[in-house]
């Protein structure tokens, strides 16, 4: 029997009406037109650079991610209800991270297994007692959402350290613009383009306490053979702010200094888009490269803030990740607007004897893994690719959490045929500083295989631009 996934164009009546509009550009929409279009579109891309690489394939290190040109459409009431789920979400994962690396009160309560915070690889005990400028530990919250029906969003997970792909929200948007004026003059869609402004303006808003005048904000980059070095230059591009690697900064008199032809100059505010583990060789990784020597001491005396701080990870593990509903009644005696999808964790014995026994019918991952790799889709795998799976759980069971295959939304999509339904998820960025802010849509990462769930781009999904409508 065939799993109905509910249609976010149309229903039992036809077009749903927030997608008329697109219903009438479909269809007026000849084949040959929309081939050119689709063909102007990958130039564009291409010619502006917006690219990615996949590590360990051969073939083109710079691939382009495919762009599907059908957007996808939320009304403002859906929009409305979205926002305030994902800005509590994201006050509860900073209030949890002040908490576990301060009194841990959360764990004192009872609410959550100190094992699986201060055993945790993404906890860095170099945070211990440290509490960030204006109490902010994630400072750019990227929430995987999908739905499954109407009125029924769940989050996937949670993303705190350095989520990847507002460019391509970004860029998506301004290449739909000039590719289709005539849509966005028949369609009232809110702007996302003040997305740099305000992470420019979150950024500045956490500068440390001993940094005097403007802030001044600089993007780290591990450099350009990063899989999202295009997105760190397009984001430096956009705030006005200075990419900088390694051998561009320097600790000294308890501040970090950047090297530029006019001389040293301070750098307050560090974005910082590589990982823990390499970011200062004198406290993490000592055969880092891609480090700044001294950097944590200048941190934690106040001299330069990092965003995200060192071991924001440890609030979006997959396993952490059930007990967020817990953060937000624990931290702000809330109700959650915003419903996790069910979780098995296998590192308890009942929870691991369920998923043994049903993994044919799970989606299974890893604790720390991501980008779509160390995962089994148990309806879509073979029975020796499930049997294989069972093996890895067993050997490692701590290490592996299990969820329902969910009935994924469809959005229609332009494929080889014409016009058909594809699964998509939705990642919008949620900005928190001073305020608590994010630009109204974000990007929508789509499944392009026939059937599949999997809307990752390393593993063959694409993106699309998404609409908000404006009341």
């Amino acid at each position: 029997m065939e799993t109905a996934f509910f249609n976010e164009m149309f229903d039992g009546n036809g077009v749903r009406p927030h997608y008329a509009k697109l219903g009438d550009w479909t269809r007026d929409m000849p084949a040959q037109w929309r081939q050119m279009k689709q063909a102007e579109a990958e130039s564009l891309f291409r010619r502006i650079g917006i690219t990615f690489a996949v590590y360990g394939e051969g073939g083109d290190p710079d691939r382009l991610i495919p762009f599907d040109m059908f957007p996808r459409v939320f009304t403002q009431a859906e929009w409305r209800r979205l926002e305030r789920g994902i800005k509590q979400r994201a006050k509860a994962l900073n209030a949890f991270l002040v908490d576990v690396y301060g009194r841990g009160e959360i764990i004192r309560a009872g609410r959550i297994p100190g094992r699986m915070i201060y055993g945790n690889e993404a906890y860095e005990k170099a945070m211990a007692g440290f509490v960030p400028p204006k109490g902010v530990f994630s400072h750019i919250v990227g929430i995987d959402l999908v739905r499954t029906g109407p009125n029924d969003f769940f989050v996937l997970e949670d993303n705190c350290r350095t989520p990847s792909g507002v460019s391509y929200m970004l860029e998506n948007r301004e290449i739909m613009m000039r590719m289709f004026p005539a849509l966005f003059r028949e369609n009232r869609i809110e702007p996302v383009e003040a997305y740099p402004g305000l992470l420019r303006r979150t950024l500045a808003s956490v500068a440390p306490q001993r940094c005097e005048g403007e802030p001044t904000v600089a993007i780290l980059t591990p450099g350009h053979f990063n899989s999202a070095y295009y997105e760190h230059s397009f984001l430096a591009d956009m705030m006005g702010v200075e990419l900088v690697e390694a051998p561009d900064l320097f600790v000294e008199g308890g501040f970090v200094w950047m090297r530029t032809t006019e001389g040293p100059k301070k750098v307050d505010v560090i974005y910082r888009r590589i990982d823990d583990s390499f970011l200062d060789p004198l406290c993490f990784r000592p055969d880092s490269m891609l480090g700044v020597p001294g950097l944590m001491d200048v941190y934690r005396s106040g001299g330069v803030t990092i965003a995200s701080a060192p071991g924001a990870g440890v609030s979006d593990d997959k396993a952490v990740y059930t007990f967020v509903p817990e953060m937000i009644r624990f931290y702000l005696g809330e109700e959650p607007i915003l419903q996790n999808v069910p979780t098995w964790q296998c590192s308890k014995p009942d929870d691991l004897g369920y998923v043994l026994d049903n993994l044919a019918e799970l989606v299974v991952k890893e604790v720390h893994g991501s980008g779509g790799y160390g995962m089994l889709v148990g309806p879509k795998s073979t029975k020796a690719e499930v049997a294989a799976f069972a093996e890895r759980i067993k050997a490692d069971p701590d290490n592996y959490i299990a969820q329902p295959t969910l009935s994924l939304s469809t959005c229609p999509s332009f494929v080889e045929e014409g016009i058909a339904p594809r699964h998509v998820d939705l990642r919008p960025y949620c900005l928190v500083g001073e305020k608590i802010e994010l630009v109204p849509g974000g990007l929508t990462r789509v499944a392009l295989r026939e059937g599949s769930l999997v809307v990752n781009s390393s593993q063959g999904g694409g993106v699309k631009d998404t609409w908000v409508l404006a009341e």
